[in-house]
This record gives structure tokens, C-alpha cells and sequence, in this order.
């Protein structure tokens, strides 16, 4: 049982010591950075916004499709929210407006591609283009003041500290880990994204519905960015008008590493979930090994084609 184990997950087993071996070298690299509890701290309140987007985008990919457009929508909810904030003081309405915009948003995105036929890479970069132009426009370049949030309850529920500095957003990336986990694995959806990604017309075939499937994944994608563009304007207190920059080429590489290629039909939560964590703490430990923050972009691509190129290997093997 226990070699028949290895057999099925050696992907997930192979990117988790791959996160294994990077925390063994920065340690050696930089022990007093490393081996300081507060790095972990500091990893845990910024890592869970790529991760939760992350793991939304695996469902995508598994499905054959790809979108480019979340950093963009991760911007936009965080105007939407704030901005809804300012007018009606109220951060539950905000944050339930927001949610239903980042709905909408992947849903115009699903439309899109499953009625419409449209080719997802580049119709998400239509939408994405779309939404970062239209948040310069409504926010006039801007920032908004999210301080006074800080009294509401729903501050301290996404992005609050608790026991001695445990950052709460940390909880919510497993969560959004569990409940993709148990959608993919333990619900025929699940079964029919995987079935959809690997074959649509074999799908078609097998009576899966398989433009309702893609709408479904792109919405989802659509909830989780507005999700992440919320939790991170309230992180730092503030909307920028730049929020959701600089999350498209971790967030990508984090699915790719966690072993979802980008043909389809293969892929997994835990893969990517760990994938998330090693992109995440990459930069840091670049730096504190001494490295100029010039090295990162660099070392993102480096694993990025490494780690495609082992999981196929490994599928090849399988």
C-alpha cells in the first residue's frame, strides 16, 4: 500500500521535498533569517493572497483553460470594497458587494469562453487589460484609507492575529485548500473539470455539461481574486490603485510547479498549495542569502520550466 502511495502522488511528493530541500538551503545560507520564527510569521500574512488565488486558477488549468485576467479583477474588488466602504460605512456591505462583482467578473469571463467559444488565454487578457483600465478610471489613480476597518469584527475575522501573532489569513488559505480539495476529489464536479480538461468532446460524449463546467471554474476564479483583493487592501489598511501587480507571474508559477500542466486534465490542491509557499518565501531567502532581488524573476523561470519538465517526466514514468 504504502509503495502503491508513492506511486499515485510522487508529483505531490516530489514538490514537497523540493520545498524540503530550498528550506534546508536557506537555513544554511542565512540560519539567523531562517531560524527566527518570524520569517514563518511573515510568510503566513502575505503568502495566503497568491496561494488563494493559486489554487483557484489550478481548477481553470486542470479544465484546459487559462486566465489572466485575476490580477486585474483582484484590483478592481479592492476599489470596489473600498470605495463601497467610504460610501456606506459599513464593511460587511462592502465586503458582500465585492464578493458579488468578483462573481460577476468571472462569470463574464466563463460567458465568454464556454458560449461564445472564445479562446480563454487571450479573451482573459482582453478582460484583464479591461478591469485595470477601469479601476485607473473610477479611482482617478488614487488610494482610499481602510483604517477605520480596524473596529469592525471582519478586520480581525480575514486578517487578524491571534495567539501571539498567528496571522489569520493563514487559516483561511487552508481553507479555501480544503473546500477545492474536497470539490475536486469528493464531488462529481470535480470529476467532470478533470474530465473536461483531459478530453471536452469525450466529455461531451459522456453527457458532462461541459460549457456549465468551464463557467463554473471561471467564476470561482472570479470569487477567489476578489476574495484575495479584499484580504490584502486590508492587510495594509489602504487601496492602492497598483493592488494585484506582480501577482500574476508567482501566482502561475505556483500551479505549474505544483504539477499542473498546462495541457489539462492533471493537477492537484496540495501540489499547488505547496507550490504557493515555495514561490512565496523564494524572494525572501534570495535576499537574505545576499542575492540582489535581481535574481528572483530569474530563479521564478528557472523553476518554473524545471519543475514542468520533472512532472512530465514523472507522468511519462506513470
Amino acid at each position: 500500500m504504502a509503495q502503491s502511495l508513492i506511486q499515485e502522488n510522487r508529483a505531490q511528493f516530489g514538490v514537497f521535498f523540493v520545498l524540503i530541500g530550498i528550506l534546508i538551503l536557506f537555513t544554511i545560507g542565512s540560519p539567523q533569517t531562517f531560524l527566527s520564527p518570524r520569517i514563518y510569521l511573515s510568510f503566513m500574512s502575505t503568502v495566503p493572497f497568491t496561494a488563494i488565488m493559486a489554487l483557484s486558477l489550478t481548477l481553470v488549468v486542470i479544465c484546459g483553460e487559462m486566465d489572466l485576467s485575476f490580477p486585474s479583477i483582484m484590483g478592481f474588488s479592492g476599489f470596489v470594497f473600498a470605495h463601497m466602504f467610504h460610501l456606506t460605512g459599513s464593511v460587511s456591505v462592502a465586503l458582500l458587494i465585492t464578493l458579488l462583482v468578483g462573481l460577476g467578473a468571472g462569470l463574464t469571463n466563463g460567458l465568454l469562453i464556454a458560449k461564445l467559444h472564445l479562446p480563454s488565454l487571450v479573451t482573459t487578457i482582453g478582460t484583464q487589460f479591461f478591469w485595470a483600465g477601469l479601476t485607473q478610471v473610477l479611482s482617478g489613480g488614487m488610494g482610499k484609507t481602510l483604517v477605520p476597518t480596524k473596529e469592525s469584527p471582519l478586520y480581525h475575522i480575514f486578517v487578524g492575529r491571534i495567539a501571539g501573532g498567528f496571522p489569520v489569513q493563514a487559516i483561511w488559505a487552508v481553507i479555501v485548500a480544503v473546500l477545492l480539495w474536497l470539490l475536486l476529489n469528493r464531488h462529481r464536479v470535480g470529476a467532470h473539470i478533470y474530465f473536461t480538461g483531459d478530453n471536452p468532446h469525450s466529455a461531451r460524449v459522456m453527457g458532462i455539461n461541459v460549457d456549465r463546467i468551464k463557467i463554473i471554474v471561471f467564476t470561482l476564479m472570479g470569487l477567489f481574486s476578489a476574495l484575495a483583493g479584499v484580504m490584502a487592501s486590508l492587510e495594509v489598511v489602504y487601496f492602492w490603485p497598483t493592488l494585484g501587480q506582480g501577482y500574476m507571474l508567482k501566482t502561475i508559477a505556483a500551479v505549474f510547479l505544483g504539477g499542473t500542466p498546462v495541457e489539462g486534465g492533471v493537477g492537484t490542491i496540495f501540489g499547488t498549495f505547496i507550490g504557493a509557499i515555495i514561490i512565496g518565501i523564494l524572494e525572501a531567502g534570495i535576499i537574505a542569502m545576499g542575492m540582489t532581488g535581481f535574481w528572483t524573476q530569474l530563479i521564478y523561470g528557472l523553476i518554473i520550466v524545471i519543475s514542468i519538465a520533472m512532472h512530465s517526466m514523472i507522468r511519462k514514468r506513470a
